[in-house]
């Protein structure tokens, strides 16, 4: 049996091109038969974004210059890409931008339980399909308990923030290697890529990997 290739995938829970790369990267190990076994690892868009979060056109216009009309152009490309990889972006006008702090402790403390992956996705369903809050609190415990994780046990993580100090530490690693925008992913500790690159890019680049891999030192 082939052994699966590595992705370690930098990413945050509010990056919409974060879902999308995922999903193009889930649809070329599909087509190419490929698997992969992704691992997630924090990125924050926003630092610091104030509690209640921010209207996120406004959001993008004052981060990136973009007036009305670019912004809402973005939004269609995006729900249009999202469509043919069975994303529901649910843009509308009441949509915000959120802090994810606290989404990526409960990630970390996934990981004791096998279970970060699932987490983020259903983290990014939430936010991305339910046009959740996913910076409040019970809306993040509302998620950790769908999918069957302890919601006691993780409302007792955030409050006492035992995992706060170790997601900074995984942070600060990538920013400081470089990373400064999302989604990256890096294959099988080697070969990175930054941004959503499509089904095609990562199928090639999937095939390489394994051909490398398999061709004899």
């Amino acid at each position: 049996m082939t052994t699966p290739i590595r992705v370690d995938i930098i990413s945050d829970v509010v990056c919409p091109w974060c879902i999308v790369g995922y999903r193009q990267l889930k649809q070329a190990s599909q087509e190419t038969g490929i698997e992969v076994e992704p691992y997630w690892h924090p990125f924050e868009l926003n630092p610091d974004m104030v509690p209640e979060g921010e209207d996120l056109r406004e959001h993008v216009a004052r981060k990136y210059g973009s007036t009305a009309e670019q912004s809402a152009q973005a939004r269609q490309t995006l729900q249009g890409i999202g469509a043919s990889l069975g994303i529901a972006f649910a843009f509308g006008d009441n949509s915000r931008i959120y802090n994810t702090f606290e989404a990526h402790q409960l990630l970390h403390w996934a990981q004791d339980f096998g279970r970060t992956h699932d987490l983020k996705q259903a983290f990014l369903t939430a936010y991305f399909e339910d046009g959740k809050n996913v910076s409040d609190r019970d809306t993040l415990i509302s998620v950790v308990e769908s999918i069957g994780l302890d919601a006691a046990e993780a409302r007792s993580v955030l409050e006492d923030a035992r995992f706060a100090e170790a997601v900074r530490e995984k942070e600060h690693f990538w920013t400081s290697r470089g990373v400064s925008g999302v989604p990256t992913m890096i294959f099988n500790a080697k070969h990175a890529t930054s941004g959503a690159q499509g089904v095609e890019t990562f199928s090639n680049i999937l095939r390489q990997i394994s051909a490398m891999s398999q061709t004899p030192a």
